[in-house]
């Protein structure tokens, strides 16, 4: 029997495949309604901020934690949250493949998480979830985000031009990334 939020295989979807996963320096826990407060202060950290611009916080984290289709995880170090990590999934057989999106506060940057981070979450969605291809999104702009994410694989597609808009109403652009599965670093 294929439930509600299974996909068209009928495997489970995301959301219900979420399990905590442990990085060489990270451990990602799957994120529950409790930890509102947690993803608030996380999405509210200037570091994070200059990138996510959520014009109401609390409610960015409701609509997070209510999409079925997504599984985040919030990333710990030394057992403290430092950021959290998503991914989805476009199930469509034609066009089959995942995305990854991470935030990381300021005080957890800069040694590599990032990096270990994503490649856990890669390494999940094509081991245990079976996508062959993964993409990534960073601001043109995030020159930091894209160095860790070319350090494990990811690739540039090319610009997605004004593909953000800001609080102050300006557009951005965006930089399309992609990895193969069998180019995971």
């Amino acid at each position: 029997m294929v439930s509600a939020t299974s996909g068209p295989s009928g495997r489970p979807s995301i959301r219900e495949a979420i399990e905590p996963l442990d990085g060489e320096i990270v451990h990602l826990r799957p994120a529950t309604p409790a930890d509102t407060a947690v993803l608030t202060s996380i999405i509210v950290d200037p570091s994070v901020d200059t990138w996510w611009q959520a014009p109401d916080p609390a409610r960015d984290v409701a609509e997070l934690l209510a999409d079925d289709e997504l599984a985040i995880w919030i990333i710990e170090a030394d057992a403290t949250p430092i950021g959290l990590v998503m991914a989805s999934e476009e199930d469509d057989p034609q066009y089959r493949h995942a995305g990854i999106d991470i935030a990381i506060v300021a005080a957890g940057q800069g040694r590599g998480r990032g990096r270990d981070t994503v490649r856990t979450v890669a390494r999940w969605l094509i081991e245990r979830r079976g996508h062959h291809r993964l993409t990534i999104d960073p601001s043109a702009a995030n020159e930091r985000a894209i160095r860790a994410y070319a350090a494990v694989g990811f690739r540039p597609v090319g610009a997605m031009r004004q593909y953000e808009r800001r609080r102050d109403g300006s557009w951005h652009d965006g930089l399309l990334m992609e990895l193969l599965a069998d180019e995971l670093v």
